[in-house]
């Protein structure tokens, strides 16, 4: 990974590390996370001072403008965590997993696991599901790549969901999810994700692992947070989910630069004489004699 020097303005913060992040749960410190998929993102993130950057399959949605998550792969997987990796120094960084890199064997998911680390710059993993994905759980954390785990609304099991639903309404779904949070952690998770879940399960879940657990549309109770940044910031907005706040409309700023933009070249008031390049008069003359010569 390349390095680049803090700003003035910014002192140096601490690498934060896996025993770090967990220990934030025993300390009662809500754990703070959001995506990132590009360099200067990252870099604001890490600025800010965010715990965990998660390089979620969500690019599918925000970035590259598809339906869902899955026609995402290694490749654009890493292309886009080796860039996050670029911008920030102090964030927990956790690589998401893309459909198909880790359901087909523990051996590929093995080795799509450590490419997140070795490639991609990233501290570890993110992958979806519950007691059918122990397994490889288990064979990804033995290798020394921390994991962790994501449950409820699976975004890359969205078809078999039939849609993006909230789970664990009914107490036998609850249920399901609490035995399936305990298998992973007893699996060896670090962490885990629960998504679009009602609020007092995902307090219970919280209250039960020992591991954090980070909430998406599962309410106050969990021990961190985390939001797709595109949709907290307004830049996506073919739909918003129920549980996302919106900090900024920066689609509407950027609206109005281009706009503004657009306007003053069709004016020929930008570029102005402050952004031009000037030329010394004298070299300017000899350039012209030289073309009557």
């Amino acid at each position: 990974m390349t390095t680049d020097s803090p700003s003035p303005e910014q002192p140096a913060r601490k690498k934060m590390t896996v025993p770090a992040f967990q220990h934030k749960k025993a300390q009662g410190t809500p754990i703070v996370m959001l995506t990132a998929y590009d360099y200067p993102t990252a870099l604001a993130l890490d600025h800010a001072g965010i715990d965990a950057i998660l390089v979620g399959d969500s690019l599918a949605m925000v970035v590259l403008g598809l339906e869902n998550t899955l026609a995402v792969n290694m490749e654009m997987m890493l292309h886009h965590c080796r860039a996050v990796a670029r911008g920030a120094r102090a964030a927990l960084l956790i690589g998401d997993m893309p459909f198909l890199s880790y359901q087909i064997s523990t051996e590929e998911a093995v080795r799509n696991a450590g490419r997140f680390l070795q490639e991609g710059g990233m501290d570890a993993v993110k992958l979806e599901g519950g007691r059918e994905r122990l397994a490889a759980v288990r064979a990804i954390v033995q290798a020394g790549i921390p994991v962790m785990g994501h449950l409820g609304l699976t975004p890359q099991a969205v078809h078999q969901l039939g849609g993006f639903r909230p789970q664990g309404k009914s107490a036998a779904a609850a249920r399901r999810l609490l035995e399936d949070a305990l298998l992973l952690e007893e699996a060896g998770c670090f962490s885990l994700v629960l998504e679009s879940v009602p609020a007092p399960l995902a307090e219970y879940i919280s209250r039960r692992l020992q591991i954090p657990v980070i909430g998406i549309g599962a309410g106050a109770g969990c021990d961190g947070q985390v939001l797709v940044t595109h949709d907290m910031l307004g830049l996506f907005d073919r739909f918003t989910p129920r549980f996302v706040k919106r900090y900024a409309d920066l689609r509407a700023s950027m609206e109005q630069a281009f706009a503004s933009y657009i306007e003053e070249v069709r004016k020929r008031a930008f570029p102005a004489a402050e952004h031009s390049l000037p030329m010394d008069e004298e070299e300017w003359r000899a350039f012209l004699e030289g073309l009557q010569a």
